[in-house]
């Protein structure tokens, strides 16, 4: 377990934090400098201290399960299953080479029906694409007989304006 329980980080850092404590309460009034240096020390000291307890108290919490994360695994044997008190169950069944063949051939038919799907969504994007580029020169040729119109409307006025006006008798 360790000394003090694995705690002898927060053992240290209490010790010196209640030093600092006790040195501050004899020497604070006498040297009205050091009053400031364990007015600033021995809070950091004591923070210290619980971040300490803290840390050593969460490993150990994660830790008190005891999972064994060194375990390799080899395809030849039977595969483990951790229960959730740490305790380890065998699984005698073994795969076999059929059921391996097999499931590889599900897996490879389900990989070919998603290739399939990603062409057919690819081609449908690529028609939506050309779509948009007919609509995109269908809006430039609208835009086009627009702006004829509009010269057009202007040359009839200009038209208009410099024809001279006739004299009725």
């Amino acid at each position: 377990m360790g000394y003090l329980r694995n705690q002898l980080a927060t053992a240290v850092t209490g010790t010196f934090a209640a030093v600092l404590s006790l040195l501050w309460v004899l020497l604070g009034s006498a040297y009205p400098i050091l009053h400031f240096i364990f007015m600033m020390a021995v809070p950091i000291t004591w923070f210290l201290t619980a971040m300490c307890y803290l840390a050593q108290k969460s490993k150990d919490y994660m830790h008190k399960y005891g999972h064994d994360h060194d375990i390799k695994k080899k395809l030849n044997e039977p595969y483990q299953i951790v229960g959730v008190q740490g305790t380890t169950l065998e699984n005698t069944n073994k795969i076999t080479d059929s059921e391996l063949s097999q499931t590889k051939s599900k897996l490879g038919n389900e990989v070919d029906e998603l290739r399939n799907t990603v062409k057919l969504k690819e081609s449908e994007i690529s028609q939506l694409k050309q779509k948009i580029e007919n609509l995109e020169t269908m809006v430039q040729i609208e835009a086009l007989k627009t702006e004829l119109a509009n010269i057009k409307a202007l040359a009839s006025q200009e038209k208009a304006k410099r024809k001279p006006k006739r004299k009725v008798n």
